[in-house]
């Protein structure tokens, strides 16, 4: 028997989904056979999305927006089964001088979207039959220190206390898990490294000898929504290629 990933007939949301790690995830649950909306509060270019994924207009930090594009797509769809929390990110700051009102927005954007999202979700899903999966997209700035991005790394290791907590009281029904990336290749690495220069030797210094690809992301994604996880839950899937390096190897002997 041949194991794959197979999401026919399964209704997917995926926040952020029309560009950079979020459009890895829209093409991999995709190509599994998901029927895929995405959301953000911008319109995409035309023609710019694949066939058969829908865009629609929301702002996932308000939660009123929330329930109106979850109540739209069970309008037009009807059913949710798949929803992936993948819309964040922030500027660096120094943790010292930011206003409240930057910290305020990183928070929303990062921590309490997913939770508007996995409420509305999980309100469709327990009245299903099959139930649903909701994946949470955190990042390793959740599980280390995250100096110059401080608000973001805790809004991120809250998001994934958040997923097993979630996850326990929303059983069976709904399945929760997350999936914390390192560093992944968007339109924005090599500016961010500087150059590509930069962005080869900080692509040096991961294990697998390069950064993630967006797909690879999707891929992890894909897995978590898919049966082939049906006993995953509360789970915090890695992918960062094996970890970062820490400046004491350069000096280890032996």
């Amino acid at each position: 028997m041949t194991i794959s990933i197979d999401l026919n007939g399964r209704v997917a949301l995926v926040t952020g989904g029309a560009r950079g790690v979020g459009r890895g995830i829209t093409d991999r649950l995709r190509a599994a056979g998901a029927t895929v909306v995405v959301c953000g509060r911008s319109t995409p270019e035309a023609g710019s999305l694949p066939e058969g994924v829908v865009f629609r207009a929301a702002d996932v930090t308000d939660h009123a927006s929330v329930n109106e594009l979850m109540d739209g797509i069970v309008d037009d769809l009807g059913r949710l089964d798949v929803a992936v929390n993948n819309a964040g990110g922030s500027p660096g700051t120094e943790a010292a001088t930011a206003s409240p009102r930057f910290s305020e927005k990183i928070l929303a954007l990062n921590l309490t979207s997913a939770l508007h999202v996995a409420q509305a979700a999980n309100r469709v899903m327990q009245t299903q039959e099959g139930g649903g999966s909701i994946v949470n997209v955190t990042s390793l700035s959740g599980l280390r220190p995250s100096p110059g991005t401080a608000v973001y790394g805790a809004a991120k290791a809250g998001l994934i206390n958040l997923t097993t907590s979630l996850a326990m009281e929303w059983a069976p029904k709904v399945r929760l898990n997350c999936v914390s990336a390192g560093m992944v290749r968007t339109e924005l690495f090599e500016d961010y490294y500087g150059g590509p220069e930069g962005a080869a030797a900080v692509a040096a210094t991961v294990p697998l000898g390069r950064v993630a690809e967006p797909a690879d992301v999707g891929n992890a994604v894909a897995f978590l929504a898919s049966d082939l996880a049906a006993y995953v839950s509360g789970a915090n899937l890695v992918v960062h290629g094996g970890g970062e390096q820490l400046k004491f190897f350069d000096h280890q002997a032996g």
